[in-house]
């Protein structure tokens, strides 16, 4: 395994063009950037001692519907990796390009609440490539430490589209769909750039109707991640600052839109859905357990 620290913030607008060269038309062939496919890298990166800063918490805050608390929101942890995820998937290592990968799933475990004067360290690396019925797929998985201790970890799983596997299944228990229970968000036009500056991830899917139609999409759509922490702003309340919160993407949000929002309670916790308010169709569909 090779462990590398990173310095500072990384990722960044110039990292996004990293990402987008693989794909570009003749680009795609010059060695160091052409991405073959191939084994996952043994490759760890970590940022040590990372200070969190109180005015992008709540610039976070603020874009995904938190409420105002002494604990650093539920899934901004993310924030500080994300960086970490696009330098592996940019490293002259990694098998794929990381425009066209598809967001599958994620999961996060809180193991307790985080304080914002809590110096951190990150770290994230790719697991488990396999195969899928339509490509293959992968997780980056994430750990974040205070003082020695695991407080908050991650997993979130890609698809690489691409000659598939029809005998590969899916694995763990599957999620219901909830119909929304009266929250209905519509969400404005410049929801991706606004989630953008927060958290780094200026994907052109998310941007404008003219870089989503680049990459085969009517019009922009939602992060992921923003669609999952909206949601667990909602019920932020009913879980507490522990547990796990597990979800899967589905069809993709188009920007501006309408979802609507509804959730069961469960034994230990809640079950809920983001989806389409005139299909029921499901965007995105998670449960949550208290730890």
């Amino acid at each position: 395994m090779t462990d590398r620290t990173i310095q500072g913030q990384p990722g960044g607008l110039g990292t996004m063009l990293k990402a987008a060269l693989p794909v570009l038309p003749g680009v795609n062939l010059v060695p160091g950037v052409a991405k073959k496919g191939g084994a996952l890298p043994d490759l760890r990166l970590h940022r040590r001692d990372v200070a969190v800063d109180p005015a992008h918490v709540a610039a976070y805050a603020r874009v995904c519907g938190f409420e105002p608390r002494q604990a650093l929101p539920f899934t901004y942890p993310h924030m500080l990796a994300f960086g970490l995820h696009m330098g592996i998937m940019t490293d002259a290592s990694f098998p794929f390009p990381a425009i066209g990968t598809v967001h599958l799933g994620n999961r996060i475990t809180a193991h307790r609440p985080l304080a914002p004067t809590e110096r951190l360290d990150v770290d994230a690396e790719a697991r488990d490539l396999r195969p899928h019925p339509k490509g293959r797929v992968f997780d980056l998985v994430t750990t974040v430490s205070s003082g020695g201790e695991v407080v908050w970890d991650s997993t979130s799983t890609y698809l690489r589209v691409g000659r598939g596997d029809d005998t590969a299944r899916p694995t763990g228990e599957p999620f219901d769909v909830v119909r929304g229970t009266g929250l209905v968000w519509r969400l404005p036009g410049d929801l991706g750039r606004r989630y953008a500056a927060v958290s780094g991830d200026h994907n052109p899917i998310h941007l404008y109707p003219l870089t989503a139609k680049a990459f085969g999409f009517k019009r922009q759509i939602a992060h992921g991640m923003w669609t999952k922490a909206r949601c667990v702003a909602a019920f932020a309340n009913r879980l507490g600052d522990a547990g796990t919160v597990e979800v899967e993407f589905k069809k993709p949000v188009f920007l501006p839109g309408t979802v609507a929002f509804g959730s069961r309670t469960v034994d230990g916790g809640l079950d809920f859905s983001l989806t389409d308010p005139r299909s029921d169709k499901p965007h995105l569909v998670g449960r949550a357990r208290r730890g």
